[in-house]
Protein backbone atom coordinates (compact mmCIF):
# COMPACT_ATOMS: atom_id res chain seq x y z
CA UNK A 1 0.00 0.00 0.00
CA UNK A 2 0.76 3.78 -0.18
CA UNK A 3 1.61 4.62 3.69
CA UNK A 4 4.19 1.40 3.69
CA UNK A 5 6.32 2.87 0.54
CA UNK A 6 9.39 4.37 1.65
CA UNK A 7 9.71 7.09 -1.10
CA UNK A 8 6.10 7.91 -3.25
CA UNK A 9 6.67 9.38 -6.70
CA UNK A 10 5.65 13.01 -6.71
CA UNK A 11 2.97 12.86 -9.60
CA UNK A 12 1.24 10.25 -7.46
CA UNK A 13 1.01 12.63 -4.46
CA UNK A 14 -0.05 15.26 -6.59
CA UNK A 15 -2.55 13.56 -7.70
CA UNK A 16 -3.70 12.49 -4.03
CA UNK A 17 -3.21 15.96 -3.13
CA UNK A 18 -5.14 17.07 -5.39
CA UNK A 19 -7.80 15.58 -4.64
CA UNK A 20 -8.15 15.90 -0.74
CA UNK A 21 -7.51 19.54 -1.41
CA UNK A 22 -3.69 19.19 0.53
CA UNK A 23 -0.61 20.76 0.19
CA UNK A 24 1.77 18.48 -1.44
CA UNK A 25 4.48 19.63 1.28
CA UNK A 26 1.80 18.21 3.96
CA UNK A 27 2.67 14.56 2.69
CA UNK A 28 6.46 15.03 2.22
CA UNK A 29 6.60 16.96 5.75
CA UNK A 30 4.34 14.58 7.78
CA UNK A 31 5.31 13.25 10.97
CA UNK A 32 3.28 11.00 12.58
CA UNK A 33 4.76 12.01 16.29
CA UNK A 34 3.38 15.43 15.83
CA UNK A 35 -0.15 14.84 16.84
CA UNK A 36 0.27 13.10 19.64
CA UNK A 37 3.04 15.56 20.63
CA UNK A 38 0.05 17.87 20.22
CA UNK A 39 -2.38 16.10 22.28
CA UNK A 40 0.34 15.28 25.32
CA UNK A 41 0.99 18.78 25.11
CA UNK A 42 -2.67 20.35 25.46
CA UNK A 43 -4.80 18.06 27.07
CA UNK A 44 -5.20 18.28 30.70
CA UNK A 45 -7.47 16.71 33.69
CA UNK A 46 -10.07 18.16 34.47
CA UNK A 47 -10.11 20.44 31.48
CA UNK A 48 -13.61 19.14 29.64
CA UNK A 49 -16.18 21.18 31.70
CA UNK A 50 -18.76 19.26 33.15
CA UNK A 51 -22.46 19.94 31.75
CA UNK A 52 -25.36 18.30 32.91
CA UNK A 53 -28.24 17.35 30.90
CA UNK A 54 -30.62 20.54 32.01
CA UNK A 55 -27.04 23.06 31.12
CA UNK A 56 -27.41 21.80 27.78
CA UNK A 57 -28.79 24.21 25.20
CA UNK A 58 -28.23 23.67 21.12
CA UNK A 59 -28.12 26.73 18.88
CA UNK A 60 -28.53 24.06 16.53
CA UNK A 61 -30.95 21.17 15.17
CA UNK A 62 -28.92 18.10 15.61
CA UNK A 63 -30.85 16.39 13.03
CA UNK A 64 -29.55 18.73 10.67
CA UNK A 65 -26.23 18.23 12.01
CA UNK A 66 -26.18 14.39 11.16
CA UNK A 67 -27.50 14.84 7.79
CA UNK A 68 -24.82 17.22 6.86
CA UNK A 69 -21.91 14.19 8.49
CA UNK A 70 -24.06 11.53 6.45
CA UNK A 71 -23.08 13.63 3.47
CA UNK A 72 -19.38 14.49 4.41
CA UNK A 73 -19.06 10.54 5.10
CA UNK A 74 -20.21 9.87 1.39
CA UNK A 75 -17.99 12.35 -0.10
CA UNK A 76 -14.95 10.59 1.95
CA UNK A 77 -16.27 7.57 1.21
CA UNK A 78 -15.74 8.58 -2.80
CA UNK A 79 -12.80 10.23 -2.59
CA UNK A 80 -11.32 7.15 -0.68
CA UNK A 81 -12.63 5.13 -3.76
CA UNK A 82 -11.06 7.36 -6.19
CA UNK A 83 -7.58 7.12 -3.92
CA UNK A 84 -7.82 3.27 -4.26
CA UNK A 85 -8.72 3.35 -7.76
CA UNK A 86 -5.42 5.18 -8.61
CA UNK A 87 -3.23 3.41 -6.29
CA UNK A 88 -4.58 0.31 -8.00
CA UNK A 89 -3.57 1.62 -11.80
CA UNK A 90 -0.06 1.82 -10.32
Amino acid sequence: MLEQKETNEDPLLKKISKLLKIPVEAFQNFNREQPVNVIANTFHYGSIAHATAENIQCTFNPRDKMVELNERLKEKDNIITTLEQLIGKK
